[in-house]
């Protein structure tokens, strides 16, 4: 009985971390939509051909070095075996409560849910880096981050490992369930440091100082990305919660796929109302980033808040994230998509709001590892973008960027039957 009782966790478990991990993949297509709708008509082939490549080149790093590199395995490839299944029954019979113990999943399961939250921290940097990136550079970086950079932090959060052997985030009380800080805040730090040093599309801020609005060529394309985003992010999340097989675990993915709903509805809302208030328009574009937000705050602690909870951390996010956008742009960080704003500020503040419903974490183990995460990925991808910068130059012509980078990057137009963008002047 007990070995039945055994298998039957073994595949929920297992089927159940592939269904998410399936749904966190389909998160790319999300990210992928959003970014061609947010980005001018003549650059929508390069975002569309970056976010696949992206997508390819991490799981290909996270195979080959990324995964062990970050669960302890050493550096390279080792291979993905079956379980013992003689020795994880005899432990799994160990247990007093042995169906209600911890997850029993197989490790491709776990391999392959890993690996498309890597591939989601490199598609944040796409987004903010648009327009006039060279291709094959945005590439190279990839490589960098997905197969060593996030790895690394991710061995000291998730993997357990004491950061550069000197103090373990685990002991002063750092908690990020899905990865706020470990995912999101990591990539857009990313981001920060390759816009930082590319500086922003020509005609986005004027001579005088103003700042030139320039709007994406496809609202429904980034609307509909958004929605994409909202169902992936339960796989995100939910999947996060380890395992189905019994009864209290499954009302945690309950209570998960709950919160993450509502907090996601709270930021929209919030959004739409503060672009109101503000602009005395309904924009869209802050919509969409307030929903993200609302995805992104919730995501360090999603089991813990009651719905109400939820929704106002999702509120919060929603205000939060229209005030960061616009204080960027008065810096002249130039993000076409919001991504900084919504995947770092809001990564930030939901790291914060943890100690709030789990008393686990603690408000200063948040701010260390908040700390630890940002500076080591700002600080190495500033080293690499700066380092591709002084070889091969990380921007596109001026020529080419005024033309638009899906003729020079890829030699095809998304749009074809309409003339290129007008030009914005300076």
């Amino acid at each position: 009985m007990e070995q039945q009782i055994f298998h039957l966790q073994y595949a929920l478990d297992t089927f159940y971390f592939l269904i998410c991990g399936a749904l966190v993949m389909w998160m790319a297509a999300g990210f992928a939509m959003l970014e061609a709708g947010m980005v001018r008509a003549k650059n929508t082939t390069e975002i569309l051909t970056k976010n696949v490549a992206l997508y390819a080149i991490a799981c290909v790093m996270y195979l080959m070095c990324g995964y062990h590199l970050m669960y302890g395995g050493g550096w390279f490839l080792s291979e993905i075996t079956a379980p013992d299944v003689t020795k994880t029954l005899e432990e799994f019979a160990g247990r007093e409560n042995g169906f209600e113990g911890n997850a029993i999943y197989s490790k491709a399961s776990d391999f392959f849910f890993q690996v498309v939250f890597v591939a989601t921290a490199m598609s944040i940097v796409s987004g903010a880096v648009a327009e006039r990136m060279k291709l094959w550079i945005f590439l190279a970086f990839a490589v960098v981050l997905t197969g060593v950079i996030y790895p690394m932090e991710g061995s000291w959060t998730w993997g357990g490992e004491p950061v550069f052997g000197l103090y373990s985030l685990a002991d002063v009380g750092f908690s990020d369930f899905a990865g706020s800080g470990i995912v999101h805040m990591a990539g857009a730090a990313a981001a920060l440091a390759g816009g930082l040093i590319l500086g922003p599309r020509h005609g986005k801020y004027t001579k005088d100082g103003r700042i030139q609005a320039i709007p994406g060529a496809n609202m429904p394309l980034a609307t509909l990305g958004t929605f994409v985003l909202w169902l992936g992010w339960f796989g995100f999340n939910g999947g996060s919660v380890l395992k189905l097989g019994d009864m209290s675990n499954a009302h945690a993915v309950a209570m998960v796929f709950v919160n993450t709903n509502a907090a996601a509805a709270g930021g929209a809302i919030a959004a739409l109302i503060v672009a109101r208030v503000c602009f005395k328009k309904a924009d869209l574009t802050m919509v969409l980033n307030g929903a993200l937000a609302g995805l992104v705050a919730i995501t360090a602690e999603p089991a813990t808040p009651t719905p109400l909870q939820a929704t106002c951390f999702g509120v919060i996010a929603g205000v939060l994230v229209v005030f960061s956008i616009v204080f960027l742009d008065t810096r002249k960080i130039d993000d076409p998509v919001g991504a900084i704003s919504v995947h770092g500020t809001i990564g930030l503040l939901g790291l914060m709001l943890v100690p709030l419903t789990n008393s686990n974490a603690s408000f200063f183990g948040q701010l260390v590892g908040a700390a630890t995460i940002f500076v080591w990925v700002f600080g190495m991808s500033f080293i690499v973008w700066a380092i591709l910068n002084a070889l091969f130059g990380l921007r596109v012509t001026d020529e080419q960027e005024f033309e638009g980078v899906d003729q020079s990057e890829c030699g095809v137009e998304a749009y074809p039957e309409f003339f290129p963008s007008t030009k914005y002047v300076e």
